[in-house]
């Protein structure tokens, strides 16, 4: 599948840009691997409703060596092209794949972030795919702060659960926006979304989402891929996902048996 320079354009404008229907045809293999992932979880599946709120709000990662439905979508879709395109890059390196389930009127919501600050790489050439196998309306659907991934520093990573800063050094990060405070500041991308459309969305745009509070259930894989300037940065602390035992050091390229070449 190609897509247009207008859209590639408004990926590194912006910081993100839907794809309609990019994975309407592999809705029922997407569908079958969250089931199962949300019935049977890994050592890094997480429960984010905090005490107090009503519904779940459920999120696990690095599951796609143990569901082939999942393998399948990122070896044979139209994913690794899509994200050669947006990243400008030559190759293209899996990183990781990421469940998030919302209960029908869960109250939680998804903290505003980057991905990029919680990772162990470094670089521009980056794309996750947030891909919803249900009816999301504009409400429930991920927020984007527009051209965010442009921003000189990061921003603060903290644990959803608990709202603590995830490194002990605060003070090389900036502190986490809040559009809905400061709407005029932060300009903020939303849309609705149909099963098998995609957001696509570089690792430090700052993103968040509202909890669901639909009569239907909110079932998302994101798909996360990296490009030809990737490398391996050292962390103050453990990174999430952790990856143990990864033996990389600083400057180096992602071990390619770990992160395969799509």
């Amino acid at each position: 599948m190609n897509i247009s320079k207008e859209q590639i354009d408004s990926y590194k404008k912006d910081g993100a840009i839907k794809i309609p229907s990019l994975f309407t045809k592999w809705i029922n293999d997407i569908k079958e691997g969250i089931n199962f992932n949300i019935y049977n979880p890994s050592l890094y599946g997480a429960e984010n409703t905090k005490k107090g709120q009503k519904g779940r709000f459920f999120d696990d990662y690095c599951n796609w060596q143990r569901i082939p439905q999942f393998e399948n979508i990122i070896k044979n879709s139209d994913a690794r092209n899509v994200a050669a395109q947006l990243m400008g890059s030559m190759n293209v390196q899996f990183f990781h794949d990421h469940v998030l389930y919302k209960s029908a009127g869960s109250e939680t919501s998804t903290p505003w972030h980057q991905d990029g600050p919680y990772y162990f790489v470094k670089g521009n050439m980056t794309v996750s795919f947030w891909i919803p196998v249900d009816y999301v309306p504009i409400e429930s659907s991920l927020r984007i702060i527009k051209a965010s991934h442009k921003w000189s520093r990061e921003v603060t990573p903290t644990k959803w659960l608990t709202g603590e800063d995830f490194y002990k050094n605060k003070k090389d990060y900036i502190p986490v926006p809040d559009p809905d405070k400061n709407p005029t500041k932060y300009k903020t991308l939303q849309w609705e979304m149909n099963p098998g459309d995609a957001i696509a969305f570089h690792f430090n745009a700052v993103h968040g989402a509202r909890g669901n509070k639909t009569n239907t259930k909110r079932r998302v894989l994101s798909l996360r891929f990296v490009g030809d300037d990737a490398r391996y940065i050292e962390r103050s602390g453990k990174t999430s996902p952790p990856f143990p035992n990864h033996n990389m050091r600083d400057g180096q390229k992602l071990r390619d048996d770990w992160f395969p070449f799509i």
